[in-house]
């Protein structure tokens, strides 16, 4: 009989390493999408005092250009959800591989022999 193969050993790899490998990969996966989401949180935090501070200087054009900034910020969150919404999201293991750090696949070994 033969034995049935098994499953390539995937490595635990932290969220720090897999929003790093993010950075430098095709493809977005889910760690670093998660920093991106914390990252647009804290910035809408910011964004909110300064808006409240520019309420409170009731200069026009402070409270204009507040606004604009987190129309801004606004825009740029919506176009980064819709376009991953488009696109999913790719495995960290699929990320290594692109790169040449993860375990090579049996396909792979034969594509490049012919």
């Amino acid at each position: 009989m033969e034995a049935e193969a098994e499953p390539p050993h995937t490595e635990d790899v932290s969220s720090a390493q897999a929003v790093l490998l993010g950075a430098l990969a095709p493809g977005v996966n889910g760690p670093t999408w998660n920093a991106l989401r914390f990252a647009f949180l804290m910035l809408a935090l910011s964004l909110a005092a300064m808006l409240g501070l520019a309420f409170s200087s009731t200069d026009p054009s402070l409270i204009f250009h507040v606004t604009f900034l987190v129309l801004i910020a606004a825009t740029l969150f919506l176009l980064l959800t819709s376009f991953l919404a488009e696109t999913g999201l790719v495995s960290v293991e699929h990320q290594m591989q692109e790169m040449g750090l993860g375990p090579k696949n049996e396909g792979d070994k034969s594509k490049k022999s012919n």
